[in-house]
């Protein structure tokens, strides 16, 4: 929270009530938003609100998917006050304010909803995580469509060529090489002798303030302006007056050449600008010129299977074109949602692969809070209108690249937050698909939907869209029928889906002398593994006296250990029956299993 523009000390760090968040001082640009009593998680960007003065303040929420769910002037908060109360969720204390009257404005991923409906709203005690509360009794609205993930990135780096390679499956073991003192004399030598022009900067800096600092110069002496970031990137930024694009491209292409072996930058930019001093601005034309993977990518497969593989905006330049059938490069966000909604147009059967810089470019590494959720508003709003014209069986993954949070103003730096992921489809159920590893479960579910074969580390989210959880508990309440149980009368039913979208259900079965008995779970695993069967995704438990279901059931320790046997501990999701309709308790086999045994502490 911030007031006058200063941010609020506020007491509990981030980090002490929601394990998942990184530690970077409670600035945390994405998090997840509950609805009601569902245990429906969206991904969100953080909340600000933003004190001004005696003039009250302004509330935002922005949607992981893009848009502003919420927002509301200070007199429409009864009473005007905050009251600030603890609540313990998931056994971490959290503090929070309750406030009221806040009218929802759900745009693409939503519909919008009456402000009668919205009762309380539970805002985390720091900027870092918030809990929220819209719905009595935990209803969605109508029309909302969309599973919900969030991703951590398995890649050393974090910049858009290692982002954007790891979402296609392409997982990075080293960083990119970076310069934060500058480029090699050596290195800068051979680029002048080669373009003949000398070069100005040389160092990590602001692409606007380069600009600003070194233009006039650079407009006087025709030198080039050169300089890099954190990222791995050779950046070259030019007036087009004094070098056109074109000219500003074959320079570019030069750098590639020689930026090898100890100096291979993911990317070498072409930063043309306009105008005159001190109001310098940077041009549409800019362009990347990108290292080519170095493996099989989601577009080569896709392409390779002898489907289209478009890109729009900057996938053409961030892959170095390969694969792609088509592409086309977009001036800003608007430009690329018309472009994206033009191929829609076509029908395509494929993958459409679209880049939408400006959120990043022009408002996260510049720290522009409201330019950011403008922008965020303005794809959201498109959004809202583009999902209706999708076929029957198109699918809409939103997701991202790497964080930025515009409210992190220790430096311009991307940061270290996860990834969201929406997947939005018509017969895409609601669903939290959890905290996985690896961007590169994208390429996994979208090879699976398209039935293209690539081998990608992890195993994508095709199975979990394909067999939702109310199906999932639906067979475990079935198999839970077939227990046979004469002496304890504890019935338990399970459903263990796999990786590849079969689901084996199974029942716990007792014996006269006790110690032969089996659980419904490993009942479940041992069936699906004498078929074959190797990897999974989930599994629904349910129990209770008499086949009727009296609580909820966690697997007990013989069976998660068998669990760890075969899946991911962070990945792999055991969904608990509460017994009422729509309503199950979401862990992953880590929660329920911390430090965990598995076959690979055999060979330490």
């Amino acid at each position: 929270m911030e007031q006058n523009g200063t941010p609020l000390p506020l007491p509990i760090p981030a980090h002490l009530f929601c394990p998942f968040l990184p530690e970077h001082g409670g600035k945390v640009g994405f998090d997840l938003l509950q609805l009601g009593g569902s245990g429906f998680l969206l991904p969100v960007f953080g909340v600000t609100p933003v004190f001004l003065g005696n003039q009250g303040f302004i509330f935002r929420l922005q949607s992981g998917s893009g848009g502003q769910l919420l927002q509301a002037p200070f007199s429409k908060i009864p009473n005007r006050r905050f009251i600030q109360r603890q609540v313990c969720m998931k056994r971490f204390p959290v503090s929070f304010w309750l406030l009221g009257g806040f009218q929802p404005v759900m745009g693409g991923l939503g519909s919008a909803v009456n402000a009668d409906l919205v009762h309380e709203f539970l805002v985390g005690g720091n900027s870092g995580f918030q809990f929220f509360q819209l719905f009595p009794g935990g209803v969605l609205p109508a029309h909302f469509d969309g599973a919900v993930a969030r991703l951590s990135e398995l890649s050393r780096g974090k910049d858009t060529t290692i982002g954007h390679w790891e979402i296609a499956g392409v997982i990075s073991p080293t960083p990119m090489p970076t310069f934060p003192g500058g480029f090699p004399d050596e290195l800068i030598r051979e680029f002048e002798k080669e373009t003949g022009r000398s070069v100005l900067c040389n160092k990590p800096y602001s692409g606007t303030a380069v600009i600003h600092d070194y233009g006039e110069e650079h407009l006087r002496t025709g030198d080039l302006i050169v300089y890099t970031s954190a990222d791995s990137v050779f950046q070259i930024a030019a007036h087009e007056d004094i070098v056109p694009p074109e000219k500003l491209y074959e320079y570019c292409r030069i750098a590639r050449r020689l930026l090898t072996g100890k100096y291979a930058v993911g990317r070498v930019i072409a930063r043309p600008f306009e105008g005159k001093f001190p109001n310098f601005v940077r041009t549409p034309r800019r362009h990347d010129f990108s290292l080519e993977p170095p493996a099989k990518t989601l577009i080569d497969a896709v392409s390779d299977a002898g489907l289209d593989a478009l890109g729009v905006g900057k996938i053409h330049d961030i892959f170095a074109g390969r694969g792609l059938t088509d592409f086309v490069y977009a001036e800003d966000n608007a430009d690329g949602m018309k472009k994206t909604s033009a191929y829609a147009a076509r029908d395509f059967h494929g993958l459409c692969f679209v880049n939408l810089v400006d959120t990043d470019s022009k408002f996260g590494h510049r720290r522009d809070p409201d330019g950011y959720a403008n922008a965020i508003s303005e794809f959201d709003s498109w959004l809202g209108g583009f999902l209706p014209t999708l076929g029957e069986d198109d699918v809409v993954m939103i997701t991202a690249d790497h964080g930025c949070d515009p409210r992190f103003m220790k430096t311009t730096d991307h940061t270290r937050e996860y990834i969201p992921l929406i997947i939005a489809g018509r017969d895409i159920e609601p669903q939290n698909l959890g905290t996985r590893a690896g961007f590169d479960n994208i390429a996994a579910t979208v090879c699976d939907l398209l039935g293209v074969d690539f081998s990608t580390r992890s195993h994508g989210f095709a199975a979990n869209l394909a067999v939702p959880p109310s199906e999932l508990i639906k067979t475990a309440r079935a198999a839970m029928y077939n227990a046979y149980v004469p002496y304890s009368h504890f019935t338990v039913g399970a459903a263990l889906l796999c990786a590849d979208g079969k689901v084996y259900p199974g029942c716990n079965i007792e014996a006269a002398s006790y110690s032969p008995t089996n659980c419904a779970e490993r009942t479940a695993f041992f069936k699906a593994v004498s078929e074959g069967e190797r990897k999974f995704s989930a599994i629904a438990v349910c129990g209770g006296r008499d086949k009727n279901i009296t609580g909820v059931f966690p697997p007990c320790g013989v069976c998660r250990q068998v669990m760890a046997e075969f899946c991911s501990p962070d990945e792999f999701l055991i969904l608990l029956d509460t017994g009422r309709d729509g309503e199950y308790e979401r862990y992953t086999l880590s929660e329920l299993l911390p430090r965990t045994f598995t076959p690979a502490d055999l060979e330490r």
